[in-house]
This record gives C-alpha cells, sequence and structure tokens, in this order.
C-alpha cells in the first residue's frame, strides 16, 4: 500500500497528520538547513517530543536538510543530522551532493532520500542516487504518469511522488530567480516566490503567467500505486495545522479504501485551499495556460468552519489507533503473567499478582478479554486475548486494569525506543589540486549564428556548444576547431526517458564529429555522455556550492565542475578544488527551467524564433528562450559582467572562466570576449556583479 506522506511545520501540525491518517511525517530540524527556513521548524526538544509521539502510534518522521551547504556550514549540518538520527529519526532528506557524501559516511545507518530539490526526472538519476547510497527518490513534479511508471517500476529504489499542494513553476532545485533577484535563494530556503508575481508577456501588468495552481491527484492515487511508486506526498509545511488535518484525512480514506474522493472530499480540498481550482496537467501531460491560478486574497468563513472542526476532531483524543493482542497465563499458586504485542513485534511483559480462589464469579476468558479491551484514551485499541486460565480462580478489577495500563506502558516504551545506530567520524575535506594562475577562457553559446570566424579569431580554449546545434550546425564549428579550440556539448537541462534515444542519437553523431566531451548539469545526465563515450564536465546545474559536492563528481569521473554561481568568489576561492573548477563570470545567468512554454501560454500559439520578454512591475526585462522538449529557459534581465574584476577570478585558483552567451549578437560576443581578454574597455548596458559579491540568504 502507498505511504501517506503528509507536512508539519510544527508540533500541532504533527498531530493532526498523525492523527488524520499520515503514514509519515516530514519536517524540518534548526535553523538554516531546509528548504522552508521560515516554518517554525523544530528545536532539539520539541522534535524527540513529536518523533515519541509519532513512533508509539506507528508514523515514521523523516528530517529534511534538503539545503545547499557551504564548506563552513558542513560541520553544523552534520551534527544537526547526527541529533536528528540519535533521536530517532527515520530518514533524512538531502539536495546538497556533498552533504549526502558526508552524512552516508558519518551516519552509515540512518536512511538517506533524495529531495525533489535533486532535479530527479530520469531512471539515470535515480539509478545515480542509489549509487550515492540513497535509499528514496523524490521525482520531479513535472513528470507524467507513463514518466512515472518507467522509473518506478526500473528502479533499483524507492520512489515517492507529490500528489498534493502548491507547484513550483522551475524545476525544484533549478530555480534561481529568487537568489538573483533579492539575495533569497530557493537552494538555501528563503524562497521569495517570485512566480507568484505578476508579469507581462507583451500584454496587461495584471497577468500571473508563472502561477500554477495547486497539485491534485487523489483521483490517481490507485495508478500511482500501481506504477510501482512507494509513497506520495503532500506539500505543506507552511500550512496551518488544520489544512494538513483535512487534506491528510482525505488522501488516507482514500488510500485505504482503494477508491477516489467524493465530491463532497474534493470540495473540502478544495476549500482548504486552491488556486482557482487544482490541476493534474503534468501527470497527464496536459501542459498549458489551463495549469495557472492565483489564491483569492479574501478569507473564506465556510473554510473558517471546516478549520474548527478538523481541530476539533483531532485534538479531542485518539483517533490513531495500533492494534495489538494480549496474552496472560493465570494459574493456581503462581503470579499472573501478561503480555501484549503489537503487528511489528514489540511487546511487553510483565507479571501481576496470585490469583485467588473464586468466591462466587471466577475469571474467564471472556471476561478478562473484555477488561483487557478497555484502551479508551490510548493509542491501542484490543484485537483480542490469547489466555489459559486455570478454573475456579479470581482477580479483582482492579488489579486486571493495571496489568493492562503497565503493559501498555511498556509498549508504549518499546515503540518509542531509540535505534541503535553507528555514529563514525567525519570524513575529512577533500584535499585540493593545484592552482591555475591563468584559467582558460570557455565561450558558451546558445545560438548557431554566435559561433563566427571573429569570435574564433579570438582564440577561446574551449566552446561549449548545445547538442542540438552541433547535430544541425556543425561546419560552424571549423574555424574554433582550426584555431585549437577544444569542443564540448551542452546537454539539456531536462532529458526524460522517453527523450533518452533521441538525445543519444544526437550524442552519438557529436561524437563521430570528434567532440569528445559534453557538459551536463544533472546526475542523471552523465549517462548519456558517457553511452556516447564522452568525458563529462559538470555544468552549474549541479549547485557544486562545497568542496564535498566537488568531491562527489570526482569520484564519479568527472573531469571538471562549475562552482555556483550563488556562492560570493570568497568561497569559489576557499573550495578545496579536487577536481577542475570553473567559474561563470559574464552571461545573463538562469532563472528558471520549466516543463512550460511561457511563450504559447501568452500567445496562443509557439512563437519561439521572435525575441520574448517576460516583463516585471519595474519594466525589467527577462528573456524566455526555446529549450530542448518544448521547455522554457528564463534568464536574468541583467549581464553578469566581471572583466574590471579579473584579479578576483584571477587569483580564485580557477581551471576557467565562462563567458555564457544568450540574447547576444554576433558582435556583441566579439566585442564581450575583447573585453575579457583586455583588448578594449567595451561595457554591456544593465550589467550586474551578480551574487558573486553580495552572496545569498
Amino acid at each position: 500500500m502507498l505511504e501517506l506522506l503528509a507536512p508539519a511545520g510544527n508540533l500541532d501540525a504533527v498531530i493532526a497528520a498523525v492523527q488524520n491518517g499520515a503514514d509519515a511525517v516530514y519536517m524540518g530540524f534548526g535553523d538554516g538547513f531546509n528548504a522552508r527556513r521560515s516554518a517554525d521548524n523544530f528545536t532539539r526538544e520539541s522534535f524527540a517530543k513529536a518523533v515519541r509521539y509519532c513512533h508509539i502510534r506507528g508514523c515514521k518522521v523523516y528530517v529534511t536538510l534538503n539545503t545547499l551547504v557551504g564548506d563552513r556550514e558542513m560541520d553544523a549540518a552534520a551534527a544537526l543530522a547526527q541529533q536528528a538520527s540519535d533521536a530517532g529519526a527515520d530518514a533524512i532528506l538531502v539536495q546538497d551532493l556533498g552533504l549526502a557524501r558526508v552524512l552516508r559516511a558519518a551516519l552509515p545507518d540512518i536512511p538517506l532520500h533524495a529531495s525533489t530539490q535533486m532535479s530527479i526526472h530520469n531512471l539515470a538519476g535515480v539509478e545515480a542516487a542509489a549509487e550515492m547510497g540513497i535509499t528514496r527518490a523524490v521525482l520531479a513534479r513535472e513528470l507524467s504518469l507513463e514518466q512515472i511508471r518507467f522509473i518506478s517500476q526500473h528502479a533499483s529504489i524507492e520512489t515517492e511522488v507529490f500528489v498534493h499542494g502548491a507547484l513550483c513553476f522551475c524545476y525544484s532545485g533549478q530555480c534561481y530567480m529568487s537568489a538573483l533577484i533579492g539575495r533569497r535563494s530557493g537552494n538555501r530556503g528563503a524562497c521569495a516566490q517570485p512566480c507568484r508575481m505578476q508579469y507581462s508577456m507583451g500584454g496587461r501588468m495584471d497577468e500571473y503567467p508563472l502561477s500554477l495552481r495547486d497539485n491534485c491527484l487523489a483521483d490517481y492515487l490507485q495508478q500511482l500505486a500501481d506504477a510501482g511508486v512507494a509513497c506520495v506526498k503532500i506539500e505543506g509545511r507552511m500550512k496551518r495545522p488544520e489544512y494538513v488535518a483535512v487534506v491528510t484525512d482525505v488522501y488516507a480514506r482514500c488510500i485505504h479504501e482503494h477508491r477516489v474522493p467524493t465530491q463532497e472530499e474534493n470540495d473540502r480540498l478544495a476549500l482548504a485551499f486552491s488556486r482557482q481550482g487544482f490541476t493534474q496537467g503534468y501527470l497527464l501531460g496536459e501542459k498549458g495556460p489551463d495549469m495557472l491560478g492565483t489564491r483569492a486574497a479574501e478569507p473564506d468563513r465556510e473554510a473558517e468552519k471546516m478549520f474548527t472542526a478538523a481541530r476539533k476532531a483531532y485534538a479531542d483524543g485518539e483517533r490513531r489507533r495500533v492494534p495489538v493482542k494480549f496474552y496472560a497465563k493465570v494459574q493456581t499458586g503462581e503470579p499472573v503473567m501478561a503480555a501484549v504485542m503489537d503487528e511489528e513485534g514489540h511487546r511487553a511483559v510483565l507479571t501481576g499478582p496470585v490469583p485467588e480462589p473464586a468466591q462466587r464469579a471466577p475469571l474467564t476468558a471472556q471476561s478478562l478479554a473484555d477488561q483487557f479491551a478497555k484502551t479508551g484514551g490510548t493509542p491501542y485499541y484490543s484485537t483480542g486475548t490469547e489466555s489459559r486460565i486455570d478454573p475456579e480462580l479470581y482477580l479483582p478489577a482492579a488489579a486486571v486494569n493495571d496489568l493492562r495500563r503497565r503493559l501498555i506502558t511498556g509498549l508504549k516504551e518499546e515503540r518509542a525506543a531509540l535505534p541503535e545506530r553507528r555514529s563514525l567520524p567525519l570524513p575529512l575535506r577533500p584535499e585540493g589540486k593545484r592552482y591555475f594562475a591563468d584559467p582558460a577562457l570557455i565561450v558558451q553559446v546558445h545560438q548557431a549564428e554566435q559561433l563566427t570566424q571573429e569570435l574564433a579569431a579570438l582564440r577561446p580554449a574551449y566552446v561549449y556548444v548545445p547538442v542540438e546545434i552541433l547535430d544541425s550546425d556543425f561546419p560552424r564549428l571549423a574555424p574554433f576547431l582550426e584555431q585549437g579550440a577544444q569542443v564540448a556539448a551542452v546537454l539539456p537541462r531536462v532529458i526524460t526517458d522517453d527523450q533518452a534515444e533521441d538525445m543519444h542519437a544526437m550524442l552519438s553523431r557529436a561524437a563521430e564529429n570528434g567532440v569528445q566531451e559534453a557538459l551536463v548539469g544533472n546526475m542523471g545526465h552523465i549517462f548519456f555522455a558517457r553511452r556516447a563515450g564522452m568525458r563529462v564536465r559538470g555544468d552549474f546545474g549541479l549547485n557544486v556550492f562545497n568542496s564535498f559536492t566537488e568531491e562527489v563528481l570526482q569520484q564519479a569521473g568527472l573531469v571538471s565542475a562549475t562552482a555556483s554561481f550563488e556562492l560570493r568568489v570568497a568561497q569559489i576561492r576557499d573550495l578545496a578544488k579536487s577536481i577542475d573548477t570553473e567559474m561563470i563570470v559574464y552571461g545573463r545567468l538562469p532563472c528558471m527551467i520549466t516543463e512550460q512554454c511561457i511563450i504559447r501560454n501568452s500567445a496562443g500559439r509557439c512563437n519561439c524564433s521572435v525575441p520574448n520578454n517576460l516583463a516585471d512591475r519595474r519594466g525589467a526585462l527577462f528573456p524566455v528562450l526555446p529549450a530542448f522538449g518544448h521547455r522554457n529557459q528564463i534568464f536574468n534581465a541583467h549581464k553578469l559582467y566581471l572583466a574590471d574584476k579579473h584579479e578576483d577570478y584571477e587569483t580564485a585558483g580557477l581551471w576557467g572562466v565562462r563567458l555564457m552567451f544568450t540574447t547576444e549578437t554576433p558582435r556583441e560576443c566579439v566585442a564581450v570576449m575583447q573585453s575579457y581578454l583586455g583588448l578594449t574597455d567595451y561595457r554591456p548596458n544593465g550589467l550586474t556583479r551578480g551574487l558573486y559579491y553580495r552572496g545569498v540568504e
């Protein structure tokens, strides 16, 4: 049966989830290392209390440490994980590849789950997580039922799918918009939700082209179970406990009763929270403007009535009851032997008083079972009593009741007992490579027209080219190859399993043309490059935020990595660099990669051949460019420019620095590269220093 995983932003929400049928809850612990930093989260004391409450009632507890972690934060993050493990947490969710590496080494006995922030969207991504010692992968929300089925039925570890709640417009773990606009990083748990703001795509400013309706897959739970999914997840750690109660109750009933929700239950879900209704667009492969929606601002009185009733229901007593069976042996002249056992094998055994000879009504199996069954007010109910009773013996009702109470107390302690787990030393910080005094100059193009003889004449060491352009316009690379430049194929940021063969064919043709390297931004894409016989370089999408992540990539066979552009220059300088490291020093940085085609949603047709821009309320224009698989990428309104800061990055120990061209004309590409070579003092309009000097929250 599907495991139902519910959110818990505080202890009240834990109670709401458990009492309404959650099989597991997920929660933040401590500050700074989970993707909902503004939730209440849990202190050491409240977390231990929550774990005990859950385990007594048969509910698991998963801890979210699913943010990027800097080198100087690694010890604190590992200590937090240690505390969670010691308190009995059942698993830890992680995003950061380096943190996963550290925890797997230091805490080998607690399961690790790959957060949706890892951007896992194909089978190879799941298997890459499995190779890291992860036991469950939370799949990207954008996948269709068929894609989920393919992954789940072939994966070597469990899969988990979000079934209810808010949808990010961008693939989770790949959104940098909040950070680039206001330093609040979604990868650090501080997202300001810019996708919920107003924008214009050439129309009026009252549009919300990035605001998706909430997901609701309650009608498809059986299909997900049949597809091989292990766990379904409700989003909402920022939501109130009453919301958690209502939504969890509906999903738990549907799962346990193998049915779809009733109309009344659907109405309750909508009343609890929706944005102009719900969507199943991604699951059904029906993307488009019908998935968009906004939340009404005014409070709903009917919702408050429902929430009040939900709160009363879960606060008034035990709705969550664990089945147990009692055992007793009552023999003449010997103390009573009694036991209780749950279905998982936990048990409590104790002795009672010596029974007396019966003066009137003797103790019977039925009367003993009736007394043991009085478990009201506890998290347990009796499924029966197995007993051996000598005839004509008597036990006072008070003695039987005392036995029952002590048995239940003992069983509670058994169920709440902390697991025995190893705690090993933290792995040493990786050793660094030699520092490069003169980093290689790399150019990356987005359009075939940017590959000009004039750009080639400036002799970049490397040229990063989208694999689609290599497939359609390879002759344009001739002048670069003549100048000795190395060419690397840039893989799309998203490659689903149904696109795998097309990608393999393109990479194979590139390899036949002499391309020997590929740039990948997802752990699941390493497979595609290796299958084509190419060496692998790591792109920004791998979110290299610490030295341990670089070590993970080095051990995975990559030859280089790209430092996260959410790091400050000083942090990049401090990376151990166990692998060749590059830094993006010019270009429009990517804000989002989305499964939606914003252009078609807005214009009603695919008009990708002409420039498209997303305008915010201040008039800033964010270019929207087509991406592989009829997806869109949104790029920053301002161009990163660091040519006049060359001393900072040239002393950072980098193997390479990258100029990333997107909307630039061929002439602009040449002018930019000339400025970075010190040949001119050209500066683009609307420049930014990015986050390299400001950092992120």
